[in-house]
């Protein structure tokens, strides 16, 4: 997940050089006063969203596959947990159902 989580912080930086470029050059147009930071990292977080959604389908899919193992395997552990404790309260009360009528 972190490489993911990294190749997109990539693509967004790549994304916002082109539209800084892109600003600056005249073929964006500039933000009003001093709000043109604010457009160009807008408009990058705009252009990088659909990009990093078609560049990085791979790796999102690979990410998304490791947390289901992960996910799949936190959930065996519990059931095996759960069943150890039912085992033992069950054993518990055989025991104490036994020794109670005297």
């Amino acid at each position: 997940m972190l490489r993911y989580t990294l190749m997109r912080l990539g693509v967004f930086a790549g994304c916002l050089l082109v539209v800084w470029g892109a600003v600056y050059s005249g073929i964006f147009p500039r933000g009003f006063g001093d709000s043109n930071l604010l457009w160009v990292l807008l408009l990058a977080l705009v252009v990088s969203a659909p990009v990093s959604w078609v560049v990085l389908r791979k790796e999102r899919e690979r990410a998304s596959v490791q947390i289901v193992h992960k996910v799949d395997r936190i959930k065996a552990n519990l059931d095996a947990n759960r069943s150890q404790e039912d085992l033992a309260d069950d054993t518990s009360r055989a025991q104490g159902g036994a020794a109670a009528p005297n």
